[in-house]
């Protein structure tokens, strides 16, 4: 593939094709974490909420270890993989060696493995969280040479390796709250994995990526990228961060109310209509339109709050969890994975349900908070098995692709 991605530039040597190019493992891990942490969450809900069955007890409350294991232990593998692979493309930097990626690869993943572990046997609790530290420490100084290298754009690769260095003092505030300390700790961690690391990578890489891959697919695309507007959210979204770990919620919509009126125009601007045409990069854009109206659903609940008048639950973070950032991780990593395993970049009919099925997904989880129902009827625990039956479908798929080497003999 030419421009902003390019081949892998890691050549094989003698590992196994698993480890030819960053994001092979890494994809592979988070799409495995992916099926694993929605396993246990769907058994928690199953007695939690649907009442099928003695509702099961962990170390910590459940809905602190399913934010952790979502915000830490399922993107993060993607997000690795994706910049170890690109960054140094984006930057014209020397290519993320195999010692970055592979230590990386293998401490997290043994360190959340130990997690599940830990559900049973609490005192692995905190050594399984410290390897995950130790695993995402050990990626991030090549991803910092990256990030350091001089370039004509910088702000993309600043936001995507910050919030990455961010989330990493994040898991280590929840990995202290679990030694012992205090529970603002816990709180901050919990809070700032959403808007101090997850929004701003993925806003970042969709603000650089979407416009490339569109214009490289629709004839006269006209490339809308301003650096201001994604400085406008990123601020907005610190701001959210520290109005939501300070106990603040209901004044959140003062920047809430702008972000979502930029990643709109930004959506707008995109060329949503010509774009749909292309299965592979419609996928893309519904994903991106996530984003706007999570952010107007958070705007909405926090006025609701301000009036005194209720609030919309979690509806608006899984309108953003759900509708934007797994959407956009089946329609991103299902473009890498076709384009480094030397396939054609195209989204057939199995793909196309994957992904519509996530959507239906996301709305599910979103009318969870408004519809109440239980036992087999549960809304939440319908959606966490939509969410298993596709990402299921996608790991059968693809997951394989990772194993092999490419068929056309080029690395990556």
């Amino acid at each position: 593939m030419p421009g902003e991605w390019g081949k892998a530039s890691v050549k094989p040597l003698r590992l196994p094709p698993l480890f030819h190019a960053p994001h092979r493992g890494m994809f592979l891990a988070g799409a495995t974490q992916a099926l694993l942490a929605m396993l246990w969450w769907a058994f928690d809900l199953g007695g939690r909420h649907a009442g099928l069955y003695a509702a099961p007890s962990w170390p910590l409350p459940a809905p602190w270890l399913h934010a952790v294991l979502m915000s830490y232990g399922l993107f993060t593998f993607f997000i690795f993989g994706f910049v170890m692979t690109a960054g140094p493309r984006w930057q014209a930097a020397p290519p993320v060696g195999p010692a970055s990626y592979l230590s990386a690869f293998v401490l997290m993943a043994a360190g959340w493995l130990g997690f599940y572990a830990a559900l049973w046997l609490p005192a692995l609790l905190l050594p399984s969280f410290a390897v995950v530290l130790a695993g995402w420490c050990a990626g991030l100084p090549a991803l910092w040479r990256v990030m350091c290298t001089p370039s004509n754009e910088q702000t993309h690769i600043l936001a995507v390796v910050g919030g990455l260095t961010f989330g990493a003092l994040l898991l280590a505030a929840f990995l202290g709250f679990a030694a012992g300390g205090p529970a603002w700790l816990a709180t901050l961690a919990l809070k700032g994995g959403v808007w101090f690391f997850l929004l701003p990578v993925f806003t970042a890489l969709c603000h650089r990526m979407l416009p490339f891959f569109s214009s490289a697919v629709i004839p006269q695309y006209r490339v809308v990228r301003p650096l201001w507007l994604l400085h406008l959210l990123l601020a907005c979204y610190a701001v959210h961060g520290v109005l939501e770990a300070a106990g603040l919620p209901q004044w959140t919509w003062l920047v809430d109310l702008p972000a979502a009126l930029a990643a709109g125009w930004l959506s707008l601007a995109w060329q949503p209509r010509r774009c749909l045409a292309v299965r592979l990069l419609a996928v893309l854009h519904v994903a991106f339109a996530w984003l706007a109206a999570s952010l107007a659903l958070f705007a909405a609940g926090s006025l609701l709050q301000h009036l005194g008048a209720g609030s919309l639950g979690f509806a608006p973070l899984h309108a953003l969890t759900l509708g934007f950032f797994a959407s956009a991780v089946i329609g991103m990593v299902t473009r890498v994975t076709l384009g480094h395993s030397g396939r054609p970049l195209h989204a057939d009919n199995a793909v196309w349900r994957i992904f519509w099925g996530m959507q239906g997904v996301a709305a599910l989880r979103v009318a969870a908070e408004f519809v109440h129902l239980a036992g087999f009827a549960n809304l939440y625990w319908l959606a966490a098995l939509g969410w298993l039956a596709a990402f299921g479908a996608w790991y059968v798929r693809f997951a394989p692709l990772y194993l092999k080497p490419r068929p056309d003999g080029q690395p990556g």
